[in-house]
């Protein structure tokens, strides 16, 4: 199992580094975007193994719609300034029409209301419908979105979202080999038996480290970094258990078996999650560079 953990890593990491780095935002909210479908049909599943069935192309069409928010949230100075061309003001216009995720979520209560009203599924399954398909956009595909917002900062927005990679992916490492060999104090029995107390700290330690190596590629001071690499450390524990809980509730051990050794998509960027919007309030609202 660990050879296929390692092999599929290595085949992913340095594809996922070269879109971040080299390609456009449009081009990461794209593979997003198929990430995030990915994902939610995982996530289904797992409703499905309880019997709650979700409204699963109104809330993939919905999610989508969040992405192409969040996209044009970033680059909608760009548009402005580009100017004369009728592609970008048409797509001003639709950006204004749904220019903030509460308009996207609006219009989500307005389709699960109709869904609800009007297709012959049995009654008994409207509440667990609506329950799902509303916790699939809101705890999975809305937090995944601002790495789009991430990568779309002025100057710095690659090596922002890049940073906020690193320290899940190191995060992670560390906490599985550190605990395979030195774990002796379960830290949730209840959700997941082989997370242990030490992998945890060797976590948070590695995400540190990652910290202080790329206060030569980031702006913000050290202490910042150390403070943003915290939280999304902390922020990425968090929304690991998360997804052990919902595996635990559908009765699995993993949410898919597309990735060798890791299980589904939803297994591979559970941490990410949380650990990417934390990472992105963290940057606008406390270090708040310009400011």
């Amino acid at each position: 199992m660990t050879w296929k953990r390692v092999a599929t890593a290595a085949v992913l990491i340095p594809f996922v580094v070269g879109l971040v780095v080299f390609c456009s935002t449009a081009w990461v909210a794209l593979a997003l975007a198929l990430v995030v479908v990915l994902a939610l049909f995982e996530y289904f599943s797992l409703g499905d193994a309880i019997g709650h069935r979700a409204y699963r192309f109104w809330t993939v069409f919905c999610a989508l719609l969040l992405v192409y928010v969040q996209w044009f949230a970033a680059v909608e100075p760009n548009y402005r300034l580009a100017g004369g061309l009728e592609l970008h003001r048409q797509l001003g216009r639709l950006g204004e029409g749904v220019s903030s995720a509460d308009g996207v979520f609006f219009l989500f209560v307005l389709g699960v209301a109709a869904l609800t009203l009007w297709t012959k599924r049995p009654l008994v399954e409207a509440l667990p419908a609506a329950g799902i398909s509303a916790s699939a956009l809101l705890l999975v595909a809305f937090p995944l979105t601002f790495a789009v917002r991430l990568h779309g900062l002025r100057q710095e927005g690659p090596r922002v979202l890049l940073f906020a990679l690193v320290i899940t992916w190191v995060g992670d490492t560390v906490a599985y080999f550190v605990g395979r060999a030195l774990g002796q104090h379960p830290m949730a029995p209840h959700l997941s038996p082989k997370k242990t107390w030490e992998g945890t700290v060797a976590s948070f330690a590695g995400s540190l480290l990652v910290a202080i190596l790329f206060a030569r590629w980031l702006s913000a001071p050290l202490p910042q970094l150390l403070g943003m690499a915290a939280a999304g450390n902390v922020a990425g524990q968090a929304g690991d258990l998360l997804e052990s809980a919902y595996k635990r509730s559908a009765g699995v051990k993993d949410s898919g078996g597309l990735l060798p050794g890791h299980g589904g998509v939803l297994d591979r960027i559970d941490a990410l999650i949380l650990a990417i919007p934390v990472v992105w309030y963290y940057w606008v609202l406390i270090y708040s560079p310009g400011n």
